[in-house]
C-alpha cells in the first residue's frame, strides 16, 4: 500500500500454528537507497522480492535491511535476503538485539523450551512443519547498530525511536518526509484504533507502555503497525490518549 513519495507497506501472509495473519514491513526508497524494513517469516524471500518490483523498484538496488527487532515474523527471510542477493545489503539494527540476530544468544521468545511446547500437542506433520521452520540458519551479521534519536539520511530522513519492551532492542522509525511512524511491535492496530504491544509476546509490558510516550514528540500523520496495518485517522490525538492511559 502506497502511504507517501517514496514509502510504501507490503502486505505478507503469515501462516504460524494453524492461524494466518496480515504483517506489514515496510519499503522506503529515495535516488540513491531502497530500504526494506523486517524481512517477514521463513519462506517469503520471493513474495518480498515481487513486491518490491511491484513498487516500481529494483531488487538489485535494495540497498538496507533495517530490523525493528529479533522476532522470527520480522527477520524470517534476512538470512535468504542476503544469500539470494547479487549486491551487498546493509544489515542495521538496535545494539541491545544485536547478539540475538547474530545467534550469539537464544531468541528470548522462541527458545527451544517454548518451541518444544508449542509444538507438543499438535499433529505430527504440523509439528515438524514448525520444528523445520526453527532450523532454518536465520542468524547473520549485524553491519551497523542504530541508536535513539540517530537521523539516518536517507529517503528524507528517518529517525530512530527505540522502543524497548517487547524486545530488549526494539525500535521504531519515524520517516520525516510523510510524517509516517513505522511502529514495528511497539503498537499493534484494529479497524484504525491504535493499540499497544501484544502483552502476550511482550515479556516487559510496563517498559513497553513507557516507549510509547516517546511517540507524542513527534507529528505524526500516519502509523504503520506490523501487526494491524496502516491507520492515518486522529494519529496523533489516538497516540496521545494511549500514552496518557498508562
Amino acid at each position: 500500500m502506497k502511504i507517501d513519495k517514496g514509502i510504501e507497506t507490503i502486505e505478507l501472509v503469515m501462516n504460524f500454528m494453524g492461524s494466518e495473519r496480515i504483517i506489514h514491513p515496510t519499503l522506503l526508497w529515495d535516488d540513491h537507497e531502497v530500504i526494506l524494513v523486517d524481512t517477514g517469516m521463513p519462506g517469503q524471500t520471493g513474495e518480498i522480492r515481487e513486491a518490491i518490483e511491484k513498487a516500481g523498484l529494483e531488487f538489485n538496488k535494495l540497498s538496507k535491511i533495517i530490523l525493528t527487532h529479533q522476532d522470527i515474523d520480522h527477520i524470517g527471510s534476512l538470512t535468504a535476503i542476503l544469500k539470494t542477493a547479487d549486491q551487498n545489503i546493509e544489515v542495521l539494527a538496535h545494539n541491545e538485539d544485536k547478539p540475538y540476530i547474530e545467534g550469539d544468544k537464544t531468541f528470548i521468545k522462541m527458545n527451544p523450551e517454548r518451541i518444544a511446547k508449542m509444538i507438543e500437542s499438535l499433529p505430527e506433520e504440523q509439528a515438524q512443519k514448525i520444528k523445520a521452520m526453527f532450523d532454518i540458519q536465520l542468524t547473520t551479521k549485524v553491519d551497523t547498530t542504530v541508536t535513539d534519536e540517530e537521523v539516518l539520511p536517507y529517503a528524507g530522513g528517518i529517525t530512530v525511536i527505540y522502543t524497548p519492551g517487547h524486545t530488549p532492542g526494539h525500535i521504531s522509525l519515524y520517516h520525516h518526509q510523510s510524517k509516517t511512524l513505522i511502529a514495528g511491535d511497539a503498537l499493534t492496530s484494529e479497524n484504525g484504533v491504535i493499540m499497544g504491544p501484544n502483552q502476550s509476546n511482550t515479556p516487559d509490558m510496563e517498559t513497553a507502555l513507557e516507549s510509547i510516550k516517546k511517540f507524542t514528540k513527534y507529528d505524526i500523520e500516519t502509523v504503520i503497525c506490523y501487526h494491524g496495518g496502516v491507520v492515518n485517522e486522529n494519529v496523533n490525538a489516538q497516540l496521545l490518549a494511549l500514552a496518557n492511559s498508562n
